[in-house]
């Protein structure tokens, strides 16, 4: 009888990569999930509390400020230290800081928690995004589907955050999901070895080679781009379910209103599904100016929709920011150098997110003005100006393959 044949060293670098890539999926999801508990929960606090509802969302700013600030940090500690032990610690900081939201005596308490929690929620982005294009080698279906995990914890924050809400207290809702990020960070450290001695090893030159005034102008325009598209993003994701709320014909109840605002970010998914596909069928800078044209069509269309044609306008513009985000990442990462990813990435998610303030400020103000008419009409005019960044983008970089096929030497 012959001896069963043992794991090649090949067979375990690849359970190994494969086991990384999952949990950086898990990671992406629950970041996503924790920041978007509280504007669901927020509409019950209304009663709790005796606030308006433009004054108790303002509170989410703390987060979501933290939450693009330190993405600088971040990426700079992981590059230079230890991107595995920047994860765990996204693990562990995000459960204590919901523990602390639950527990929360009063709104300043409340608010103080959420600024923890969005330090440590910004780990994941130029963290996460770094390990997964190394990991992945910048496959367009696997950073898809880690798109696709994201969405879904967007998706699910206001269907699950809704229904603990309603069903036991809005604390609840915060208490959950900690318990998760503490077990998932216990089993995280245990599967993943440490990583710092990988830090100089990592390339130093990116895919194409850029002159200093080349750079300038196409990460100035990245910046602009995630800039444009953290404002349409927030708006919707942190405004969704009260748009809802609004805008349909009828009163819903709580746990409607989740549910509602959760198949319409379902749309997102799949959006990122087909355009990870898509992807590798289609030029990446093509597909990038399609998407961000859909992005503004879904929002100028829900500026004037009600009902039912609200939530369909919703779903494009949904469907459209998270398409985009697949095909940004596959650009950017053939332009950046491995060893200077994280720093990257933490920049243009530091503009991405910082922006959730403004929109924060957005919202508040506009729909205090006009109601979400307003809200909505100013977040198209942001998503074509991102559209007409999306189209110099794209101009800027016919150029910059072809000067660099052109350098090639022929075969």
């Amino acid at each position: 009888m012959t001896a069963p044949a043992r794991p090649t060293a090949t067979s375990s670098t690849e359970a190994a990569r494969l086991r990384e890539i999952s949990f950086l999926n898990l990671a992406h999801g629950l970041d996503h999930f924790v920041l978007l508990i509280y504007p669901t929960v927020v509409i019950g606090l209304e009663l709790i509390f005796k606030r308006p509802y433009s004054e108790l969302i303002a509170l989410s700013s703390a987060a979501f400020i933290s939450f693009g600030i330190f993405s600088l940090p971040a990426g700079w500690l992981a590059d230079r230290w230890s991107r595995r032990n920047m994860m765990a610690a996204f693990y562990f900081g995000c459960g204590v800081s919901l523990i602390a939201i639950a527990l929360a005596p009063n709104l300043v308490m409340l608010a103080i928690a959420m600024f923890m929690l969005g330090v440590f929620a910004a780990i994941y982005h130029p963290v996460g995004m770094a390990m997964l294009i190394e990991a992945s080698g910048a496959n367009g279906r696997t950073l898809a589907f880690n798109g696709v995990c994201g969405n879904l914890g967007v998706s699910l924050a206001a269907g699950i955050s809704g229904a603990l809400a309603y069903w036991i207290n809005w604390r609840a809702a915060f208490f959950a999901p900690a318990l998760v990020l503490l077990a998932s960070g216990a089993v995280y450290v245990w599967l993943t070895p440490d990583d710092r001695h990988h830090a100089r090893k990592r390339v130093s030159k990116p895919a194409v080679p850029l002159t200093a005034k080349i750079m300038a102008m196409l990460f100035g325009l990245f910046l602009f781009i995630a800039l444009t598209a953290g404002l349409v993003f927030n708006v919707l994701t942190i405004a969704l379910p009260k748009i809802v709320d609004e805008g349909m014909t009828k009163d819903v109840s709580l746990v409607a209103i989740g549910s509602i605002a959760t198949l319409v970010l379902v749309c997102g998914a799949i959006a990122q599904l087909a355009v990870g596909r898509l992807v590798e069928r289609i030029s990446a800078p093509n597909l990038f100016v399609a998407v961000t044209a859909f992005g503004f069509a879904g929002n100028l269309w829900a500026t004037y929709a009600t009902g039912i044609p609200l939530m369909i306008a919703l779903a494009v513009a949904v469907a459209a920011i998270y398409g985009q985000v697949t095909v940004n990442d596959i650009i950017l990462a053939r332009y950046t150098a491995d060893a200077w990813r994280g720093r990257v990435y933490a920049v243009r998610y530091f503009t991405l997110f910082i922006s959730a303030g403004v929109a924060i400020a957005m919202i508040s103000l506009l729909h205090k003005s006009g109601g979400f008419a307003l809200v909505l009409g100013a977040n198209a005019i942001v998503a074509l100006a991102m559209f007409i960044a999306t189209l110099g983008l794209v101009t800027l970089i016919y150029g910059i393959e072809a000067r660099h096929a052109a350098a090639q030497p022929a075969e």
